[in-house]
């Protein structure tokens, strides 16, 4: 992650055929704390997600609802922006691929590729796989011809296709590759890539002709076509972006000059299945148009259960809004970065989950309610003034190490050590011995220190929960008498003497778990 004043940051835009699971959760929370440490760092953030709403799956689930294709759409779309306000996404864009403007971009991107030649009519005869929206070759077919990716049946087509010249961008490609190394991360997502582009690269086929798949946006230069959905759905970064005016003159619209615009995304963070559609297809796509690609690329890990990937199919997806339900988004977040190295795979269990939200509970919970609870008995509820601070040196490296972690996409990092901190100051409280400082009149001003450090440690660890826990950090900063969650610079510098604390129940309260109840 680089420093700048301005970061574009995208999840993918989530296929509106079924109901947001915890994979679409965790990658959206990802994204989302982020989003939150560049502002909490200085930055204007563009945060952008939304939803891909053509192709046959859309239009089969609605004609199985008996409603139109964009009634499903509206509906789905809904149940997902109302999702992640329930987990506090603080995104600046929900696009919607119905949307007008993006089908104008989307128009003007394939006329843009048709005008400079590299969109030519061919024909394909091959197995493709309606779920996954993809042609395979027969040597790639599972048993019975079984899509590689889904399992599901496919069948064989024979249409008209148009084609993007795809692979006459295949060295280009593989030379960027090479000359950023960390274009894609982490490293073993980039290997994969380069061991793809090592063989030889097909064209790619950009449309569906009508007779088979009607919902979808229109080719500009064949209106019995409509663009493949992967094309229409990857389109989206750059409609949000502002690089293209589509009601512009064909000359003006933006293609060679994206100044003013977000363009390029600083950050595209995607699920490691849909790695080679945003670090082969969408790269080539831009570099046929004369388009910048993207700064970077980072594919993040499945959940699993045990050795399972999760899937609908197998009926082992966790519910994320349930989670939210019983124990609050902050938790929800929490466990979900904590639990999963940035980059890796992770397995759900309930007894992590737990693990994970009495850690909250039992260390940065139990420490809020201490301090506060202490500096109301002993200060009537203000915060002393003190000559020094007994935990400045370790919150300083603390804040440089979640500063390192984030630049290098270890969020996991950043929160473990915004926790060890949360410990360390519970071990200041039981090394000072607040309780017995304030029996002995000549310990008053050891007492101020330690009340005072104390306050200081929860200010800063108010800003550095609140990327991931921005709802109880809300409030932990309301009751420190603070006007809102300071930035990390803010947080460091705060002096606290003066201020007025207030006590409140246990941020994180102790909760007997659904499943926990259905086992006695």
């Amino acid at each position: 992650m680089t420093e700048q004043n301005r970061r574009y940051l995208t999840t993918p835009i989530y296929y509106a055929s079924g109901d947001p699971h915890i994979g679409h959760a965790y990658t959206t929370i990802l994204a989302d704390v982020l989003a939150r440490f560049s502002r909490q760092n200085g930055a204007d953030v563009l945060f952008l997600t939304g939803t891909d709403e053509h192709g046959p799956k859309i239009q089969d689930e609605a004609a199985q609802r008996e409603m139109t294709p964009l009634e499903l759409c509206d509906i789905m779309a809904a149940g997902f922006s109302a999702a992640w306000d329930r987990l506090d996404i603080s995104h600046d864009r929900f696009i919607r691929t119905t949307e007008d403007g993006h089908k104008a971009v989307v128009t003007a991107f394939l006329e843009r590729l048709w005008e400079r030649g590299q969109i030519y009519e061919g024909q394909y005869s091959g197995w493709y796989c309606i779920h996954e929206e993809r042609y395979w070759t027969e040597k790639d077919l599972g048993p019975e011809n079984a899509c590689p990716d889904c399992g599901r049946p496919t069948q064989y087509l024979e249409e008209k296709n148009y084609f993007f010249k795809m692979s006459a961008y295949q060295e280009r490609l593989l030379a960027h590759i090479e000359a950023n190394p960390e274009w894609i991360v982490p490293e073993e997502r980039k290997n994969e890539i380069v061991g793809f582009l090592q063989q030889p690269l097909g064209d790619l086929s950009i449309s569906r002709p009508k007779s088979r798949v009607e919902w979808g946006i229109t080719l500009p230069f064949d209106d019995e076509h409509v663009a493949y959905v992967w094309v229409d759905a990857l389109i989206n970064y750059l409609t949000a972006s502002g690089a293209i005016d589509p009601s512009a003159a064909p000359d003006e619209r933006g293609f060679d000059d994206v100044a003013g615009s977000w363009w390029p995304c600083d950050l595209h963070l995607v699920g490691k299945d849909i790695i080679t559609t945003h670090a082969v297809y969408w790269p080539t796509l831009l570099m046929g148009v004369g388009l910048p690609v993207p700064r970077q690329i980072l594919a993040h890990g499945w959940w699993v259960v045990g050795d399972t990937k999760m899937s609908k199919s197998l009926g082992n997806v966790i519910d994320p809004m349930a989670l939210t339900d019983e124990f609050g988004s902050d938790a929800v977040r929490w466990y979900l970065l904590r639990e999963m190295p940035t980059g890796s795979d992770a397995s759900y269990t309930p007894e992590r989950f737990m693990t994970r939200y009495e850690e909250l509970q039992k260390v940065l919970g139990n420490l809020a309610s201490r301090v506060i609870s202490m500096i109301g008995k002993y200060r009537n509820g203000v915060v002393p003034e003190a000559a020094g601070d007994g935990m400045a040196k370790e919150t300083a490296q603390t804040f440089q190490a979640a500063r390192d972690a984030m630049a290098r996409y270890k969020v996991h990092d950043a929160l473990s050590a915004a926790m060890e901190l949360a410990r360390s100051a519970n071990g200041y409280v039981d090394e000072r011995q607040p309780w017995s400082q304030a029996k002995d009149p000549a310990a008053s001003g050891d007492l101020d220190e330690t009340l005072a450090t104390l306050a200081h440690v929860l200010v800063a660890l108010c800003a550095l929960f609140q990327p991931v826990a921005p709802e109880k950090m809300s409030e932990l900063a309301r009751r420190l008498g603070l006007d809102g969650i300071p930035t990390l610079d803010e947080a460091l510098a705060i002096r606290m003497a003066g201020a007025t604390v207030e006590k409140g129940e246990g941020l994180f309260p102790r909760i007997e778990p659904s499943w926990a109840k259905d086992q006695t």
